[in-house]
């Protein structure tokens, strides 16, 4: 008893110990923590909000404006941010779900809306808004804040342009699209403006179809408070020069971690465990908590031993899961964002064999099933796989509201749990390519046949002969129909000329494809040619092509056609008419002046036997829905009408054959096609293949949904108080359908025929349905009837045919409404001349008809015409189809929407949703027991649900084999509502769990979430997995300070990081966002805690939103290397350019949120190209201009086509004339975007004369970066170094990407006294090229992969020198240096140190082999002829060497220059006179008098500081270091006595970190 006393008492005193090390050990803490905002102001929480509401519907937007609106000022309180903020949540709550207040709350917090509300004030600001009016009206570019001079403006508008129109824009519902435009600028949140007085008043004018009414946010008055950015990632990394974690000794296997008493530090904070032991052997066990509880809180980083590494993933997931079950997901985070703290208390922690066998056995169905590596990470939302890597908020944000709506709308129809996830896995199809017509019909006529015709007979048969490689653009000769070509045509159209010149030119060259012709003629029976030049040439043509061949026959067409070669009109004459439609004289003409010696009488005549495939061919197009002639088809699939012209159509011919060929290929291989395969009858009987080609039921651009899972309110009687979502629950309830058996089958497509009855169309229209109906038992018809006059008055028709729904049964129905119908009978009818009952269909209930009809309660009638305007939005009168939710119109006046597009309709539907759906929802383990109208109802809706809301990407089944022991599980916070499911596979300590263990944390907290974490460890490690220290900026929705306000905002903090390591910092934003460090006074590229008195603060900036496009030539689908594009906005056109790679034609461009035009730049792009399409621009639908909208934080990526003008089609750009180039110089300052603020302090415009255009080229340029205080202290002494040496002006460029604030903003002084010159470049990685992870290797990569566009054409020449060289001679000698037709010339590394032969690894192995005698270059010093270097692609080869390349993480150790060497073969290099580089570590010490520059590489051997380097070799370096200091002390000085800004002092010595030969 005792000795248990003694040892509680030791074990007492030991936690008083603990205790009071705690207290006493206690440290002042020393935080980092970081920033980041834009440069716009934070924008009201109302006006964000209002954004989210128009997103889910414009509906939802002015219901929302209207309960502003209605907001006095003495209602809404006293106001602050929190009060803003609960109005927001009061009035969406009444319009929103639960997932969607949730999605609005997540919004505000990441500030989503705020690039738009931006965006909108600066299109705004661009119009000069009206002095002293807080809202303002634009009527056609008349600016006005009165509502009564606004009534008077648009009586004045005929003169004037409509402004432009956005998809984004708010327009009232009830506006007329065709009246003149009123935009109303104004603050929707500030009671006391006029905005809702202005809003009521154009209300007013919209309603009663006077104007157009457009909403767009105006800030007059804005915060002072910027943006606080959410989003991103804060890395600190130790730095790979100061830390070594592993011991690289060997694995002992006599030793593992289980059997050692003890491993790390005798000594931990003061206590000596050794001594501690030998007093109290006794508390051995106890001793060693003591001193891991000590490790676990210290922020000292011990190595490990390889053999501690080998499982501590593992050992990291157990650590995660063996956490409370509530605590897990916060584990996991602390975890693997301290990791490296961590490491040393993680090597403890015992794997259970359990949790181990688990994990294998999930690991072998992830390799098996999903095709991922144990360390790999996979993240998947509702089925849906996420890129991990590239993920942002943002970007999920538009994942989860997508999602939320069909999640709501399921949840809404009564589908819970797993059968709403079920559903939502419904396989939503799209077909594989274009839709293709059927061209299997006897109107084609045929001209040739490869597989038959003589003149192919020397080609292969064998279709594998399609296999065989070929040069790229060469058309494999194989004798085999693969290929037909239609073409559709009106004979005496000139349109056709090019057509019949083209297929001469086919057949003339032996193209290998089938010729057929479609003669779109008059098929009146017994008509004479004379009567028709169309059937008469259509009948020559026959005669020609039976007589003759088919050459003639073309060429017989050709001459028929070709006015202009005989003076008889074309567009080049005076007159400037198009060539006339060829009259029958000109047909007697030409056939007469060649074919003299036929009889055109007889050839021509009604009874000719040479009028073949005439009605065929006429009914053949009028069954494809074509419309326009002339059209073209490649086996079915029609070219666009825009390539069906003279300039584009060969080119077009060839591309579409190209893109057709591998999918050929593909089943020759397969063996699906065999040598006796019909090729026609096979490729026809492709899934994409229709029978005809409705445009309006197969283009994507026309087509959207309605909304059908809202349900009728109780106490919705009055309809103009109708939701658009009541008013269309309310039609759904109350529609009769007609189908074509009388019985309780689910029909899967419901098709509303929409239309006025008392019209002939209207009634055509609505038979038509009925009768496809009659074929078809998968489809119920129902109408709607859209009147063309007062919706009160409705016609007799339409209650006849409501009551015969409403009273008869379907069959009776539907027979006595076709009776109805029928143009006669509806005649008698109307004229009185007959009862509607005299049409009774035997056995109907005729008595309850007539009640029925007679009465004067209309029913649901009264619902159809509000529903066709609000919801539909449709005019009176106007016809469309509804199926199963899906719009397709308007239709125009005189389209027929025959039988066949009913049936078209259907097939589509069916195909890509609606036989799914049916098949997923009448599974029997669903239990939803669905029958009959209600049945196929509920179908309907689920259809248009999914259907509306398809991906392209299949939901993936996400099972584990077991979820035991390795799964982190949260269940759903409400089990009754829906949830998103997400699953995630990963690997606790990698660079994914970093940045999603937070992201997950965030979304339980944000949104109703069913999380499971599988773990995926890798094992047998041999290195410290991750080497930084990680934090996401991320909350889940905003908070508020006690006084109402809102808080600063995120921050990335780091508390308790280790005081004697080095770290660097860096920013891990998405991928178009362009961020620059605007304020702290430390080196955030050497953070070192002990060497800092306080934390640190690092402030960044959003500076720019990223412009991303590629750009190709329409005629060769080439990029066009050297093109310049502008960018800018309305009222300031050139405010920043860029130059478009080779590589994908890629060009990125700095833009800020607004209306952003694209254009060529002035000069020599715009003289020798013009712009002929663009997509993914937002430019209104009758604009000429390029206009992107920058509304978003996400990335905006625009593709753009050019052509070059005529007459310039021989001109490159790369190769100028000699006054271009004069000119081009003169012009050449454009480059904002790569212009710092502060540059150019000559005083001097961008304009000049020649004679400064030539001094201009006298200029210096010289390329040079840093990173980080030390190197830019000595980057300023290369500067210097140079200015001493240089006789010439002196221009330098800086990289902007990683300068610190301190240095931007001493630069310009530094500038002004020196009187050089120089530009800040910036370049975004782009996101197709492979990027680095390590900090250093993307500054080395920044060296040499975008020299082609960092720099304007204008920069002829331009020399790089590292930051930390020395020069002592004048560089305009090297510039001048003749590179003998190379693109560049380097140094050669020196071999004259022959102590360091052992370190020169080029000397052997794969260097020595690939450099075979060359000498292997170093990149500290070289220059560039960038007009050579743009002119044989150099930038563009290295960038494709770089991508292949770094793939291997063990390949370009030296990025910057192994790069370089390795494409000598390539691109060559030119070596520098050894002179022009001189560094002790490799030359001797013979060569440093005679040395040009000096550069302070690393020595392997000494690792001598550069600072004491520097001082030791280049004895005028310390005099130039003096010099800086006593400017920076004059500037500190001067500015502080100007009480200005400050800019910080003397920079302080830094360690030497910088890594490289």
């Amino acid at each position: 008893m005792a000795a248990y006393m003694r040892k509680m008492c030791a074990v007492y005193a030991l936690l008083v110990a603990f205790a009071l090390f705690s207290h006493g050990a206690a440290k002042k803490t020393k935080p980092i923590t970081t920033t980041l905002e834009t440069k716009w102001p934070l924008p009201p929480v109302i006006v964000e909000g209002s954004e989210f509401l128009a997103e889910k519907s414009n509906d939802k937007f002015w219901a929302f404006l209207e309960n502003l609106a209605g907001l006095a000022e003495d209602q809404a309180g006293p106001r602050n941010n929190n009060s803003d903020y609960s109005v927001l949540l009061k009035f969406a709550g009444e319009l929103l779900s639960e997932t969607d207040m949730s999605l609005l709350k997540f919004a505000l917090s990441v500030h989503y809306y705020a690039p738009r509300i931006e965006m909108y004030n600066g299109i705004a600001y661009d119009l000069l808004p009206p002095e002293g009016c807080s809202s303002f009206m634009d009527v056609h570019g008349q600016l006005s804040c009165s509502a009564e001079e606004v009534a008077q403006l648009i009586k004045k508008v005929s003169d004037r342009p409509k402004p432009g129109i956005f998809k984004l824009d708010h327009k009232y519902p009830r506006s007329v699209e065709d009246a003149p435009v009123v935009i109303l600028y104004g603050r929707l949140d500030d009671w006391s403006s006029s905005v809702h007085y202005l809003h009521q008043s154009l209300k007013a004018l919209a309603e009663s179809g006077q104007i157009q009414y457009i909403f767009r946010h105006y800030l007059k008055v804005t915060s002072n408070r910027k943006v606080r950015l959410s989003g991103y990632g804060v890395e600190l990394a130790i730095k790979s020069t100061e830390y070594k974690a592993v011991d690289d000794s060997e694995v002992k296997d006599s030793k593992r971690p289980d059997e050692e008493e003890d491993a790390g530090p005798d000594e931990v904070e003061g206590f000596v465990f050794s001594t501690l032991r030998e007093q109290y052997q006794n508390l051995s066990s106890e001793l060693n908590q003591f001193k891991q509880s000590l490790l676990d809180a210290s922020e000292t980083m011990e190595p490990l031993k390889v053999w501690q590494l080998q499982s501590i993933s593992f050992q990291a997931a157990q650590r995660a899961l063996s956490a409370s079950t509530e605590s897990r997901l916060r584990v996991l985070r602390e975890i693997s964002q301290n990791f490296p703290l961590l490491a040393h208390s993680l090597i403890r922690t015992q794997v259970k064999p359990e949790f181990r066998d688990e994990v294998v056995k999930n690991q072998n169905v992830f390799e098996s099933q999903l095709g991922l590596s144990p360390g790999e990470c996979l993240v998947v939302i509702n089925g849906l796989v996420i890129d991990a890597d590239i993920a942002d908020p943002f970007m999920l944000f538009d994942l989860l509201q997508s999602e939320g709506a069909l999640m709501e709308g399921i949840h809404a129809l009564g589908l819970h749990g797993e059968t709403l996830n079920e559903v939502m896995k419904t396989k939503i199809t799209k077909p594989e390519g274009d839709f293709a017509l059927d061209i299997r019909d006897n109107g084609v006529l045929y001209v040739n046949n490869i597989e038959s015709d003589p003149q192919y007979q020397r080609w292969p048969r064998n279709v594998q002969e399609l296999l065989r490689p070929v040069f790229p653009g060469m058309m494999r000769q194989v004798r085999k129909n693969f290929f037909h070509m239609v073409h559709f045509l009106d004979p005496v159209d000139p349109s056709s000329l090019f057509l019949f010149e083209q297929a001469y030119g086919f057949l003339e060259m032996d193209f290998p494809v089938r010729l057929g012709f479609v003669f779109v003629v008059d098929d009146t029976d017994e008509i004479n040619g004379w009567d028709d030049a169309g059937v008469a040439m259509m009948r020559l043509f026959n005669f020609v092509l039976i007589d003759e061949g088919a050459k003639e026959a073309m060429e017989l067409m050709t001459q028929i056609l070709d006015y202009e070669n005989e003076g008889l009109g074309g567009e080049n004459e005076e007159n400037d008419q198009p060539p006339p439609r060829v009259t029958m004289d000109r047909v007697a003409k030409v056939w007469k002046e060649h074919h003299a010696g036929e009889d055109i009488d007889e050839i021509i005549a009604a009874d000719t036997e040479y009028d073949d495939k005439r009605k065929a061919g006429k009914a053949f197009f009028e069954k494809t829905a074509l419309q326009s002639l002339p059209r073209v088809l490649i086996n079915g699939v029609p070219l666009d009408e825009s390539e069906v012209n003279a300039a584009s159509f060969e080119e077009a011919v060839i591309t579409t054959i190209m893109e057709v060929t591998p999918d050929l290929q593909r089943d020759v291989y397969r063996g699906n096609i065999r040598d006796t395969t019909d090729l026609l009858e096979y490729v026809m009987d492709k899934p994409n293949v229709i029978p005809r080609l409705n445009k309006m039921i197969l283009s994507p651009d026309t087509q959207r949904f309605i909304d059908l899972t809202a349900t009728v309110a109780p106490d919705s009687e009055d309809v103009d108080k109708m939701k658009a979502g009541e008013l269309t629950a309310s039609v759904v309830n109350s529609l009769k359908y007609l189908t074509k058996r009388d019985d309780a089958s689910i029909r899967q497509v419901s098709i509303w025929v929409v239309a006025d009855l008392s019209t002939p169309e209207g009634r055509h229209f609505y038979y038509n349905g009925i009768k496809h109906a009659k074929s078809s038992n998968s489809v119920r018809i129902g109408v709607i009837y859209n009147s063309g006059g007062s919706s009160s008055d409705h016609h007799w028709l339409t209650r006849a045919v409501q009551a015969a729904l409403s009273t008869q049964t379907r069959n009776f129905a539907k027979n006595f409404i076709v009776k109805l119908l029928k143009a006669e009978n509806y005649e008698a009818i109307d004229s009185g001349k007959k009862d509607i009952g005299e049409f009774e269909v035997h056995g109907m209930d005729l008595e309850a008809f007539k009640k029925a009809y007679a009465s004067d309660n209309p029913g649901s009638l009264h619902l159809h015409q509000p529903f066709c305007s609000r919801v539909l939005n449709l005019k009176p009168g106007e016809r469309a189809v509804v199926v199963n939710g899906k719009v397709f119109g308007p239709l125009k006046e005189g389209d027929d929407f025959a039988i066949d597009d009913f049936n078209l309709a259907e097939t589509v539907i069916k195909g890509a949703s609606a036989s799914a759906v049916m098949s997923t929802l009448t599974k029997k383990s669903l239990g939803l027991d669905l029958e009959g109208e209600s049945g196929s109802t509920f179908v309907m809706k689920v259809d248009s649900l999914l259907a509306s809301n398809s991906r392209e990407e299949p939901r993936m089944e996400t099972r584990v084999r077991a979820e035991k022991e390795s799964v982190i599980q949260i269940p759903p916070a409400d089990a009754d509502a829906p949830s998103f499911d997400i699953f995630v596979v990963l690997d606790p300590l990698t660079r994914h769990a970093q940045k999603w263990s937070h992201i997950l944390m965030v979304l339980v907290e944000a949104f109703n979430v069913n999380l499971r974490i599988a773990m995926n460890p890798q094992d047998k490690l041999s290195e410290m997995p991750m080497k930084s220290f990680y934090r996401y900026v991320l909350e889940p929705e905003l908070a508020f300070r006690v006084d109402n306000s809102f808080t600063s905002g995120p921050t990335g903090r780091f508390d308790d990081m280790p005081q004697d390591i080095l770290l660097t910092m860096n920013l891990k934003t998405p991928e178009s966002w362009l961020v620059e460090s605007v304020r702290t006074v430390n080196d955030l590229d050497n953070i070192k805690l002990s060497e800092i008195d306080t934390g640190i603060l690092a402030e960044y900036e959003l500076e720019h939103l990223l412009l991303e496009g590629h750009c190709f030539e329409q005629n060769t689908g080439q990029p066009p290397r050297g093109l310049q594009f502008t960018l800018g906005t309305q009222a300031n056109p050139v405010q920043v350019d860029t130059i478009v790679m080779a590589n994908l034609g890629y060009f990125q461009l700095k833009a800020n949120p607004g209306a952003n035009l694209l254009r060529l730049r002035e000069g020599r792009s715009s003289n020798i190209y013009e712009i002929s399409s663009f997509h993914g621009t937002d430019s209104p639908a009758d604009s000429e201009d390029a206009i992107a909208l920058i509304d978003s934080f996400k990335s905006k990526i625009i593709r753009v086509k050019v052509n070059k003008k005529p007459g310039m089609e021989d001109e490159s750009l790369l190769t100028p004339s000699k006054e271009e180039d004069m000119k081009e110089n003169m012009e050449g300052g454009i480059w904002d975007s790569l212009q710092s603020s502060f540059a150019s302090f000559t005083g001097k415009t961008d304009q000049g004369t020649i004679a400064e255009v030539e001094d201009n080229k006298e200029t210096l340029n010289i390329f040079s970066l840093a990173s980080g205080h030390l190197y830019e202290r000595l980057l300023r002494i290369m500067m210097l170094s140079v200015l001493k040496n240089t006789q010439s002006k002196v221009k330098f460029w800086f990289l902007k990407n990683y300068l610190s604030p301190t240095f931007k903003e001493f630069i310009p002084h530094m500038a002004e006294e020196y009187g050089f010159e120089f530009e800040l470049v910036q370049y975004k990685w782009p996101r197709w090229l492979n990027q680095q992870t390590e900090k250093q290797r993307l500054i080395w990569a920044y060296k040499i992969l975008f020299l082609d566009v960092l720099f304007p054409l204008s920069v002829k020449k331009i020399i790089f020198v590292d930051a930390d060289q020395i020069v002592r001679a004048d560089l305009q000698e090297l510039a001048d240096f003749d590179l003998k037709g190379a693109p560049y010339g380097y140094t050669p590394f020196c071999d004259s140190r022959k102590e360091m032969d052992g370190f020169r690894f080029w000397k052997s192995g794969y260097w020595a082999n690939h450099l075979a005698g060359r000498r292997y270059h170093i990149s500290a010093l070289y220059v560039v002829d960038l007009v050579k270097f743009r002119k044989i692609a150099a930038g563009d080869r290295l960038r494709g060497q770089y991508q292949s390349l770094s793939q291997d993480p063990n390949s370009l150790s030296n990025l910057d220059q192994d790069l370089p060497n390795n494409m000598i073969h390539q691109v060559a290099i030119r070596s520098l006179p050894q002179e022009w580089l001189w560094c002790e570590t490799w030359c001797s010490d013979a060569g440093l008098a005679t040395a040009k520059t000096i550069d302070l590489c690393n020595n392997p051997l000494t690792k001598e500081p550069k600072l004491s380097a520097a001082v030791r070799i280049a004895p005028e370096w310390t005099g130039y270091d003096n010099e800086i200091k006593q400017l920076q002390q004059t500037v500190l000085k001067r500015l502080e006595e100007a009480e200005d800004s400050t800019i910080e002092g003397d920079i302080p010595d830094s360690t030497d970190n910088h890594e490289e030969l």
